[in-house]
């Protein structure tokens, strides 16, 4: 780009910044604020726990699905077109959500929400890399990485008030105005971009992973419900594994497939899966019962449980600055590992919860929070470069691409499959504890109501006497326990995850990615000058992650400037 058009004052550049950092500064706000209003969505949708499970992995597992595919069509229609496409179904999910009269139309729309955010998600960096080269391009992705940070950390605080001060409605309907901005801005000023080398997406290997990961979420949530003997929750998982197995076979067999199984060679490609995976499902999917347990059972309101996840959020968003820093003097393993040993520490630190509402009894929580949080702050800036700083420049965006797939699966499994652990407890310490105090009959629905924190509900439910007592008693000896077993399950994952990463992540797979044949004369880059050099350092652009940090080794193709990580 020339002098002169970086002087015009209205370079549509900084509009394609504008564009993507508000429409992903939504898109994270809305995930973000949630967990806050699961409690009033229960009580108002009279919704059980695995319907609280699908409201979080409908959106989960519709993203996880469509990540990769939605790169691909970006890539062969174009960024801006895909972008704006993910705008309009991710506000009209977002309208339907806050309309919805059941929880079977509430999941329905929030898988609506993860078809648009798969389109955001995948073009937002694609459209700043395109728009964006030389120190310009460190400016954008800086601005990005600071959105994502301010959502992520605001989330919870602005999810309790308006669930506090309007209804739990407007976490979703306050989308609306931010979206007609970022509407406005993509479809008026932001320049369309293609890869002129996409392929077509690889449809078979779409739906075999969709409905495999789909048959395992589904297994896992009906387990809680029933048990792991049950023939469907067998089928379920069985299918799963058949699926995953024909899904493998397809990408083997397919000259340009959805993802490059040859990547897994890589042993840091491989720790950096493992690592977004482990802080998902060993972390984040935990946030939901936590939640719960702090509105159902402490009985706190949707602002006060905002301001406590507020200890995690914002030190995640302070230990992510300083370890953005880092990653330019320490070698990436040496801040994941650690990272998950943090992360790990302050998830045992909160283990032995109880049922007390009194502060002064918070500090183990508080504690474990504020660690937990430093923990995810260390893991997230460094966890990009496992997958783009160590693969060709041309294969980055299917690697981010299956990163972050691999962190929404981690999402939906580990929800699913800690609830169930959670419900099953649950409920053989409630039969257990109220068999002779209540009607049998009563036994399954004051267990399924428990099982979803609702453990104030099940007890007025049972009445003013003895057995309204015992349920209240019993139902919250019994929810404390098994998020106490979930919290130590949480625990041994992230010390798991953290030791695979330090033997998997070697500082040897970054030095050796980005090679490649400089291009014939005139074939080069935006900003190339015509000729490539043979080598490039990993570290020499920079893709930004949530908190404000960055991860090197997000590569632009020679011939082709726009082409970059999609997610």
């Amino acid at each position: 780009m020339t002098d002169t058009a970086q002087k015009q004052p209205h370079d549509p550049k900084w509009w394609t910044l504008v564009a993507v950092c508000t429409g992903v500064f939504m898109l994270l706000l809305d995930i973000t604020i949630v967990n806050v209003a699961l409690f009033d969505i229960q009580e108002d949708l009279d919704a059980s726990l695995s319907d609280v499970q699908w409201v979080i992995d409908a959106y989960a597992l519709s993203l996880a699905a469509l990540l990769l595919t939605a790169g691909s069509l970006a890539d062969l229609f174009g960024r801006k077109r895909v972008f704006v496409i993910g705008l309009l179904l991710f506000t009209g999910g977002s309208v339907l959500c806050g309309s919805a009269t059941s929880v079977l139309f509430l999941s329905l729309s929030r898988a609506a929400q993860g078809i648009g955010g798969a389109a955001m998600f995948a073009t937002a960096l694609a459209l700043l890399a395109s728009a964006f080269t030389g120190k310009d391009r460190g400016v954008a992705f800086a601005a990005f990485g600071a959105t994502t940070g301010l959502s992520v950390a605001i989330g919870p605080v602005v999810g309790g008030v308006l669930v506090s001060g309007l209804s739990w409605r407007w976490i979703f309907f306050v989308n609306i105005p931010i979206c007609v901005v970022a509407l406005v801005v993509t479809i008026f000023r932001v320049q369309e971009s293609h890869n002129p080398r996409a392929g077509r997406p690889d449809w078979i290997g779409f739906v075999t992973f969709s409905a495999a990961l789909g048959a395992l979420v589904y297994g896992l949530i009906e387990a809680g419900q029933h048990s792991w003997g049950e023939t469907k929750v067998v089928l379920c998982l069985v299918g799963s594994a058949v699926l995953l197995a024909l899904f493998v076979v397809s990408q083997l067999k397919r000259r340009d497939p959805m993802f490059d199984l040859a990547l897994l060679r890589k042993p840091t490609f491989t720790g950096g899966l493992v690592a977004a995976f482990g802080i998902s499902a060993g972390v984040f999917a935990l946030f939901t019962y936590l939640v719960l347990y702090l509105q159902g059972v402490l009985g706190f309101s949707a602002v006060k449980a905002g301001l406590i996840f507020l200890f995690l959020s914002g030190t995640s968003f302070l230990a992510a600055i300083v370890a953005g820093r880092l990653t330019e003097h320490v070698p990436v393993k040496w801040l994941i590992a650690p990272g998950f040993l943090v992360a790990g520490v302050g998830l045992l630190l909160m283990y032995g919860v109880d049922n007390s509402a009194d502060p002064s009894q918070w500090h183990h929580l508080i504690a474990g929070l504020l660690v937990t949080g430093a923990g995810i702050g260390m893991i997230n800036p460094p966890l990009a470069s496992t997958a783009v700083g160590v693969v060709p420049p041309a294969q980055s965006g299917m690697a981010s691409g299956a990163n972050s797939t691999f962190r929404q699966v981690g999402i939906a499994t580990g929800i699913a499959a800690l609830g169930s652990i959670l419900a099953q407890q649950v409920t053989s310490d409630v039969e257990r504890g109220l068999s002779g105090v209540v009607p049998p009959q009563a036994l399954g629905p004051l267990s399924e109501a428990i099982s979803s924190g609702q453990v104030r509900v099940a007890a007025q439910i049972a009445g003013d006497g003895k057995a309204g007592e015992a349920v209240g008693r019993v139902g919250t000896q019994a929810y404390v326990d098994g998020l106490n077993t979930v919290l130590l399950i949480g625990a041994i994952l992230c010390l798991v995850a953290g030791a695979i990463c330090l033997v998997l992540i070697r500082q040897s797979d970054f030095d050796n990615a980005g090679r490649y044949d400089a291009p014939p004369a005139g074939g080069g880059g935006a900003d190339s000058g015509g000729e490539q050099p043979k080598h490039v350092d990993p570290a020499a652009h920079e893709v930004p992650l949530e908190g404000g940090a960055h991860a090197a080794g997000a590569h632009v193709a020679p011939e082709d400037d726009a082409e970059i990580a999609t997610t």
